[in-house]
């Protein structure tokens, strides 16, 4: 019940009861259990011209609330997040340079006590991280984060010493597809993959039925570095032709005159260049449209996914050239996996991997409210 509240929003009494199957009677017991250990909260539905009496409504309470951070090469973002799944605040500490282990770490602890303060009446459950690399399973070795630097990095655990409060890591991509699939593009959809492109590369994340696919270790999901151009560039992961290597943000910048703090003027920059018919830009998102598609195809065949979502720049070049990138995917892709798949752009904007990162906090809750609460 407490995951349904908190992954579909408000739900009436009425409808937990029939999505769980239970009877009214412990529904009622059930919530209010849950009431009383604070991790809900009822209220009456807004009028409706219906016969008896209404339903209450059911809402997981904001005054629980867990924080995120997403350490980058050039700042630590810290975002607080209830159990509603509403991001609170968020704040960006900008780096004079890329932040090691322990130092993202311990403004990410500052910037946690000071967000903190600001609600002392909320109960912290923990913290979660986004990190731009491959993390292990175990939720808190940073395997590798290349364009950090990191190696080996127990990041999880610095998090845990500076903070006092439990905490896990993951993939920020990986990360992501749970936001999205939760709250955002992907709500519905059981079987899912995201793509984001930023500034630090190409990242991605699977749902199967359900289920984020993590793999053995956790590093599943590195769509990044499948291969696209068999004679392309050398990448820093010592392939050659990765996709993030093919494509990337700092080109489509470059392109459109724009600067690496003017990113989020580059939906706007690429519709102008291109209804004024502007050949390099034209060029170059072909260029990298068809990239992505060949990646694509690679993800339909092997994932068979009902829903692929954009985020970043990826989500740009979709907007950009929509029908390009459609007609090239599905025309690559085999039949079966190609068929009534949807080309989505993410939805959640910069609050995606606060949300996500925070939801590896709320699992233990989420998982079981009453030996976690």
């Amino acid at each position: 019940m407490l995951g349904i509240v908190h992954g579909d929003g408000p739900t009436s009494r009425s409808e937990l009861t029939r999505l769980t199957g239970l009877n009214r009677s412990t529904i009622a017991a059930l919530v209010g259990e849950l009431v009383e250990r604070g991790l809900v909260v009822e209220s009456e539905p807004v009028a409706a011209n219906r016969v008896g009496r209404p339903s209450p409504v059911v809402t997981a309470s904001p005054d629980v609330v867990a924080f995120a951070v997403n350490p980058e090469i050039d700042a630590v973002t810290v975002g607080r997040v209830g159990l509603d799944g509403v991001v609170q605040r968020r704040v960006r500490h900008e780096t004079d340079g890329v932040p090691t282990a322990a130092e993202a770490a311990e403004i990410a602890a500052r910037l946690v006590r000071e967000l903190a303060d600001e609600v002392p009446a909320a109960r912290v459950v923990g913290v979660g991280a986004a990190v731009p690399g491959l993390v292990h399973a175990d939720g808190g070795l940073v395997r590798l984060a290349p364009h950090l630097g990191w190696v080996d990095e127990p990041f999880a655990r610095l998090l845990s010493d500076a903070t006092g409060l439990p905490a896990r890591a993951a993939n920020d991509a990986s990360t992501a597809v749970v936001a999205e699939g939760l709250f955002g593009a992907g709500a519905g959809a059981s079987d899912l993959v995201f793509l984001n492109g930023g500034a630090s590369g190409v990242g991605g994340g699977v749902v199967v039925d359900g289920r984020p696919l993590r793999g053995r270790d956790g590093f599943a999901g590195e769509i990044g570095h499948t291969l696209v151009e068999s004679a392309g560039r050398l990448c820093h992961c010592g392939a050659v032709g990765c996709l993030e290597t093919e494509v990337g943000q700092a080109e489509l910048l470059a392109v459109t005159g724009l600067s690496r703090a003017q990113a989020d003027e580059l939906d706007a920059a690429l519709a102008t260049a291109l209804a004024e018919g502007d050949v390099d830009v034209r060029r170059e998102v072909e260029r990298q449209v068809d990239y992505v598609a060949v990646a694509l195809r690679n993800v339909l065949n092997a994932f068979n996914p009902s829903v692929i979502v954009l985020g970043g720049f990826l989500g740009s070049l979709q907007a950009a050239a929509p029908d390009r990138l459609l007609d090239r995917v599905t025309a690559q892709a085999l039949p079966g996996p190609r068929d009534g798949v949807q080309l989505r752009r993410a939805a959640l904007g910069a609050d995606r991997l606060m949300i996500g990162a925070a939801e590896l906090a709320f699992a233990d809750l989420l998982a079981d409210p009453v030996r976690a609460s």
